[in-house]
């Protein structure tokens, strides 16, 4: 497996526990993950990580088949990887050499126009994605929109499976409340929660924008923004720029968002695009009424039926929204309870590392 998310070396942490959970489904789970620095772990015996130690992000490519060169060998099935753009194109080479089958992921829309159009690397990963996706075992998706999207461009395929990001949503449920936004923000009765990174793609800076308008009518609606990320600067000067420091408040990186969720009016997503959107999720999870763009898994457990869905990139409809919720409580306990009964139905942890095994299996 090669992966860029550095969190696999952080010792007790969620996505290393997750690891483990995959690596009891083989014999032997080899992961590499690309990052400026860490330290070689073994997990359960069965699992090994494999930092990159890059000195740069730009070398995250040639220092994944350096290590994979160095410590694997032989006797690999499958090579599986985060994307199909760099660690995709690492993937590939190191598959070729260990003569095993390549299971390609895509986690994210990048057959958006907005993804394309986000900068030049973006548009350098799509010619990349191209390349290579025709060259994979199988490719597993985490949203019916993005297998649609493929089929859109007639991209010569292999086995396409949609198996989603596992949110586990009875522990979402059961979990206690230790933090209550309203007890923290006395002075707002109606708060609009974001859980997000601070990265173009999110466009929080909307977010921020709908917020002055909404405040006309509603002086004492308050936006909580949990997250942090490149921009961070920038979206605090726009706050300052606005005059919204009295009803934008920032909280930072929070580990556990369960109560931020179960004590939010509203959760708002603005983002330009997404490959799932497990925010979305979590919220719905936690009976939180949404608000999103329509994006990642909008139209699948999130819906129109269920949830406010606008368009990209729509303010009026953003405020809009917003005001109606506030307006009218019945309408958002109606879209909270059936947001909540949707996502009820999805896999429990049993159920979804059986279907993570099988799309391996379809490789071989």
């Amino acid at each position: 497996m090669i992966s860029t998310d550095k969190k696999i070396l952080e010792q007790g942490s969620s996505v290393q526990k997750r690891m483990q959970e995959y690596g009891s489904l083989v014999d032997e789970l080899d992961i590499i993950v690309c990052a400026k620095n860490g330290k070689q772990i073994v997990l359960d015996n069965n699992v090994q990580v494999f930092p990159t130690n890059s000195k740069s992000k730009i070398f995250y490519f040639w220092d994944a088949v350096r290590v994979a060169k160095k410590n694997i060998q032989s006797d690999v099935d499958l090579v599986t990887t985060q994307d199909p753009f760099e660690t995709g194109l690492a993937g590939w080479m190191i598959s070729e050499r260990l003569k095993a089958k390549l299971q390609l992921q895509i986690h994210t829309d990048f057959l958006s126009p907005h993804f394309i159009s986000g900068s030049l690397k973006n548009r350098i990963r799509v010619i990349l994605a191209k390349f290579l996706l025709p060259k994979a075992d199988s490719i597993r998706v985490v949203s019916e929109r993005i297998k649609q999207s493929l089929t859109t461009y007639n991209l010569r395929l292999t086995t396409v499976s949609v198996l989603p990001i596992f949110v586990d949503v009875e522990k979402i449920k059961s979990s206690p409340i230790n933090v209550d936004l309203h007890e923290k923000y006395p002075q707002f009765d109606f708060i609009i929660l974001m859980t997000s990174r601070f990265e173009p793609e999110k466009n929080i800076e909307l977010a921020i924008d709908a917020m002055k308008d909404v405040i006309k009518k509603n002086p004492k609606a308050g936006l909580v923004i949990a997250g942090s990320g490149s921009l961070e600067k920038e979206l605090n000067n726009q706050v300052r720029n606005l005059g919204l420091e009295d009803n934008v408040k920032f909280e930072g990186w929070v580990e556990d968002l369960s109560s931020y969720y179960k004590t939010a009016d509203v959760f708002l997503n603005t983002s330009n695009y997404e490959g799932y959107g497990m925010t979305l999720i979590m919220s719905a999870s936690s009976g939180c009424p949404i608000i999103t763009t329509d994006v990642g898994v909008v139209g699948e457990f999130v819906n129109k039926e269920n949830s406010l869905v606008v368009n990209v990139g729509d303010k009026k409809s953003l405020v809009d929204g917003i005001s109606k919720l506030i307006a009218d409580s019945n309408l958002a306990d109606s879209l909270k309870n059936k947001a909540q009964d949707a996502v009820s139905k999805l896999d429990s942890k049993e159920e979804y590392l059986e279907k993570y095994k099988k799309s391996w299996e379809a490789c071989l």
